[in-house]
């Protein structure tokens, strides 16, 4: 797969555990998406970014975003962060996949009613998590992601 997602989008990485990070990054590139990955480590870090606040990147105004969102993060856990981003007009419609090892209903339906646009869990398997993660590489090089306003 040549150049997928080659769309003006950036991946935001919302981790907390580097080597899910990392796995996530090499297994993107591995089904071809070449787009620019930021990793944040909190979700203190995410939302500063987004409302361009204390943060090292700023949100571009002619890029579009998608947040791959861990719920279980230091901080600002990723519920507050999808709570947050779903109830600014500025921040909503950017895409959120939530990715995580949460796979309790609860959690599950709490974030869709939240507003998050996918639900991921992490397989414990490491051979079963890049699998799943080259898959979110594939439906991230067909969806489409407004603009960041």
């Amino acid at each position: 797969m040549q150049g997928a997602m080659k769309k003006n989008i950036s991946i935001i990485i919302a981790e907390d555990d580097e080597g899910h990070a990392l796995l996530i990054k090499r297994n993107l590139a591995r089904s071809g998406v070449l787009n620019p990955i930021l990793h944040f480590r909190d979700g203190e870090e995410v939302l500063d970014f987004f409302t361009n606040e204390n943060s090292d990147f700023r949100k571009q105004p002619d890029m579009g975003y998608v947040l791959l969102l861990d719920i279980k993060m230091p901080r600002i856990d990723g519920i507050e962060v999808l709570e947050k981003m779903k109830n600014d007009p500025e921040l909503q419609n950017i895409p959120i996949i939530m990715i995580t090892t949460t796979d309790t209903p609860r959690e599950i339906e709490m974030c869709h009613s939240l507003g998050c646009n996918s639900y991921i869990v992490k397989p414990i398997n490491y051979e079963k998590f890049m699998d799943v993660v080259r898959k979110l590489g594939y439906f991230l090089d067909i969806v489409q992601v407004p603009k960041a306003e």
